[in-house]
């Protein structure tokens, strides 16, 4: 009976044996169950939460070796890691469109202009008021509220915009050498027309060199979309009527010099068509038109590596596009949108994660100097050149050593000057008129591009641009934005 009585204790032993751990592993695996909902949030003590962040730019070979170094940075700030993905600039708004149709889900992603407006109106992104209150409270305070307010979309601000110049200011923009070999006195440049001489001397004395880089013509409008669709408000005299700028004696003048440096060899033959960018590192080119900044002709000559000079074609105006000119939007599929705006906050109030993910590792590819400023080293120029205007608050960047040392005191001196554009704030939903406006497009893909550079008679073209938008439905596209606008003018009273 003993040893019976023996055999069943062992057995039963190894029954409440087997018992204890079925449930250890049980509970083992709850817990891991729980670890890993929780590092889907990313709190404190769990395991970091892996931000999916989308942004435009040709991909740089050092990427992954800086991120490592942000990776260490944000995961003992706020717990968070970022997996930073480069889409190349010509990609990057088709892959975006794909990506965000496709319901794939990411955390932020880079985007501007009336893209930034389309896709917020649609739900791509979330709305951040709250999100920015709770987790973004220094954000809040140093970002310039023209540009949260400018960012806003039917009321709502669905985007991060980054903190530098709130306006636009369009320049001729001069390859100095060739300045200063003609001895030009570009201070006396104020008009398209202003440009003649120059561009014939070049013309006739510099064979390797395009006098004019391939650039549309500048016509002073604030447009609802493009500056080759045909909807915008004048930005002198009556600003509160929608136009067709196309119409304009502006335009016509404007066509009619573009045309006759056309033909006069200023431009190359294939103007309309040509997908020709004019990197500033290649000096084929005496003039083309740029936005500025305070200080840009320092900023272009670091990227062209020979000096660039420039002086105004317009004063400086506050648009919707210069306000969305560069946005970082939380997407409306993120596992996490609290700990995106977390690290959005990070990004634009910590000095050393700006100028980490714009410059790089100090000391590999870049230098500081006794003085705080900085210069590059090879190794960025070559595998870490970051679109800093992409990435966020330009306000806490480390200056180059060519840099004046007032330079950001500029920038703010910038933007409390410029005049507010007549639509600022105000977006217009196409949704009424969606079919009159891709008619509408269609019409100026036709058109606009051989009036902009000149390449046709606008005198013989321009009349029939006008006649084929007027087929095309632009009274009834001109009508809706005048109601929408008035009613968003009212509201604002």
């Amino acid at each position: 009976m003993k040893k019976k009585r023996g055999v069943f204790s062992m057995k039963k032993q190894l029954v409440l044996l087997l018992v204890l751990l079925l449930s250890l592993g049980t509970v083992l695996a709850g817990c891991g169950s729980s670890d890993k909902e929780s590092s889907g949030k990313g709190s404190k003590g769990d395991q970091p939460y892996e931000i999916k962040w989308y942004s435009i730019g040709t991909p740089q070979k050092d990427k992954d070796k800086v991120f490592e170094e942000v990776n260490k940075y944000t995961k003992e700030k706020i717990n968070a890691t970022v997996n930073l993905t480069q889409i190349d600039w010509g990609d990057y708004e088709q892959k975006m469109q794909v990506i965000i149709s496709s319901g794939e889900p990411f955390d932020i992603g880079f985007t501007n202009g009336g893209q930034y407006v389309q896709d917020a109106q649609k739900g791509a992104f979330l709305p951040l008021d709250d999100l920015l209150d709770e987790h973004g409270k220094e954000l809040k305070e140093i970002i310039n509220p023209a540009l949260l307010e400018g960012a806003r979309v039917d009321g709502e601000l669905y985007g991060i915009p980054a903190n530098k110049e709130a306006a636009r200011q369009t320049v001729y923009a001069f390859n100095k050498r060739l300045v200063d070999k003609y001895n030009f006195d570009i201070s006396k440049v104020k008009t398209l027309e202003d440009l003649e001489p120059m561009l014939k001397e070049i013309k006739e004395n510099e064979p390797g060199v395009t006098p004019m880089a391939t650039f549309k013509a500048y016509l002073p409008f604030d447009y609802i979309f493009e500056q080759d669709m045909p909807f915008a408000f004048p930005l002198e005299g009556d600003r509160d009527h929608a136009v067709n700028p196309f119409e304009s004696d502006i335009a016509m003048d404007t066509f009619k010099t573009m045309h006759k440096y056309f033909k006069a060899g200023y431009l190359k033959s294939d103007a309309a068509t040509s997908k020709d960018t004019w990197p500033l590192d290649v000096e084929n080119w005496f003039v083309r038109m740029e936005d500025s900044q305070p200080y840009a002709d320092l900023l272009w000559t670091r990227s062209a590596k020979y000096d660039i000079v420039s002086v105004p074609a317009e004063e400086p105006t506050t648009f919707n596009t210069s306000v969305t000119g560069s946005i970082q939007a939380i997407s409306a599929t993120s596992q996490n949108p609290e700990k995106a705006m977390e690290f959005l906050n990070l990004l634009n109030t910590d000095p050393y994660l700006r100028n980490l993910i714009d410059k790089g590792i100090e000391g590999e590819h870049y230098e500081k100097n006794d003085d705080g400023k900085i210069k590059d080293l090879p190794a960025r120029i070559e595998n870490y050149n970051m679109p800093t205007y992409t990435l966020g608050n330009h306000f806490i960047l480390d200056l180059y050593e060519e840099d004046p040392d007032d330079k950001w005191e500029k920038f703010e001196e910038f933007n409390e000057s410029a005049k507010p554009a007549p639509t600022l704030g105000f977006h217009f939903n196409s949704d009424p008129v969606r079919t009159e406006i891709a008619s509408i497009s269609n019409v100026s893909k036709e058109f606009y591009p051989a009036l902009a550079t000149g390449s046709v008679d606008p005198e013989v073209n321009l009349p029939k641009f006008n006649k084929k938008l007027k087929d095309a439905g632009i009274d009834k596209v001109l009508a809706e934005i005048q109601k929408q606008f008035d009613e968003w003018k009212a509201e604002q009273k």
